[in-house]
């Protein structure tokens, strides 16, 4: 009986413990992701990188958070299901949700609900459109687009172009028609514009062939990595050797299990991160990364990553508290983050928009020996 006692009155204590490492002294923070199904590799990066950024956070002291990941497998309505649990168990503050289509969805809970929202990742437009308390940490598509056209004509890479983009997605779909129009303006020709969608996205000989005959000398992949994997190897195997160039979504194709890296080899993308940068606090983010999850982080783990750190500035700033409700908090974020400047691990001198954009450099990279390596 005293041992029953003793054990109920250990594990009360621990428990009391644990309620006031994480209780009334932590915002909760909560985001929803892609834990689980096709595009897992970009949600589970992303809670990552924002769990050592929040681990690092509680270690240091002051600011605490108590961070919550529900998984939303990708899907929309799955997203906000996710949400509204996030919601039940006391989010005060998001980070939004990892790819667009879910996120625009869950942005509209955030702002009907009043709780600010920071999404590393999602880069629609209409993530953010009309609503003051979801903001971006990620370039947004257009932007993308058009840095993808004045990198590859400032860099003389080419001037003949194809285009291959997924027109059923509104992240391909929106740096593709901001591409095509910042080509021409920079003195490229687009040869050959193709498109393929859901349903039928596993042979791409067609527009492989049409980019080929076209004699273009560059395909543009706006596209995730999963679709370019496909789009690489099929091109080995018809010979046809282009340049190859990406976005931010191709972060992530070195890592894709069962792929064959040498595919890959001289690909290029613009991405606001370099896992290989030398600068103190890149390089202690990626040793930690690895040492914890065996692998070297993309820039969805960077910019999660950088998410966490840009609230702990805000709310210091604010001198939040975390007993506020969310909505106080939301209306303290608002006024933060369209006045401040931010420094982290995916750019210098970040400043943000009233409508969420964020203001940041890309950087060029490519793809040698199996392996990120900076271009710039």
């Amino acid at each position: 009986m005293k041992k029953d006692v003793f054990v109920f009155a250990f594990v009360f204590a621990a428990s009391m413990m644990a309620g006031c490492a994480f209780g009334a002294d932590a915002f909760k923070l909560g985001g929803t992701a892609p834990l689980t199904g096709g595009a897992a590799i970009y949600g589970n990066a992303a809670k990552n990188g924002a769990q050592i950024a929040v681990d690092e956070i509680n270690a240091a002291g002051g600011i605490r958070f108590e961070l919550n990941y529900e998984d939303d497998t990708h899907d929309a309505e799955k997203a906000v299901n996710a949400y509204n649990a996030l919601k039940d168990w006391g989010m005060q503050l998001s980070l939004g949700s990892v790819t667009s289509k879910p996120c625009e969805a869950t942005a509209a809970e955030n702002f009907a609900d009043r709780i600010f929202a920071l999404t590393p990742s999602a880069s629609a437009v209409a993530v953010t459109a009309g609503k003051d308390n979801v903001f971006q940490m990620c370039f947004v598509d257009p932007n993308q687009g058009s840095a993808s056209a004045q990198y590859i004509a400032g860099k003389a890479l080419a001037r003949k172009v194809a285009v291959i983009w997924k027109n059923d997605d509104v992240y391909s779909k929106g740096i593709h028609d901001t591409f095509a129009t910042k080509a021409a303006e920079a003195g490229l020709e687009v040869v050959s514009d193709t498109t393929f969608a859901d349903g039928n996205d596993t042979d791409f000989s067609v527009q492989l062939a049409d980019a080929q005959k076209s004699g273009a000398e560059l395909v543009f992949l706006p596209m995730y990595y999963q679709h370019a994997s496909l789009i690489l190897a099929q091109a080995a195997a018809m010979n046809f050797a282009p340049k190859w160039f990406g976005v931010d979504g191709m972060d992530g194709i070195l890592t894709m299990e069962g792929f064959n890296k040498d595919l890959a080899e001289g690909v290029m993308l613009l991405t606001p991160f370099n896992a290989d940068s030398t600068d103190e606090r890149t390089a202690a983010f990626v040793a930690e990364y690895r040492k914890r999850f065996g692998e070297v982080p993309n820039q969805f783990a960077a910019d999660a990553y950088d998410c966490v750190y840009a609230y702990k500035q805000a709310l210091e700033n604010a001198k939040a508290a975390p007993d506020m409700n969310a909505e106080k908090l939301c209306e303290l974020m608002i006024g933060q983050f369209t006045t401040m400047t931010f420094n982290g691990l995916t750019g210098g001198n970040m400043t943000w928009k009233a409508n969420g954009e964020i203001s940041k450099d890309p950087k060029g990279m490519i793809i040698r020996n199996g392996a990120y390596v900076g271009l710039d």
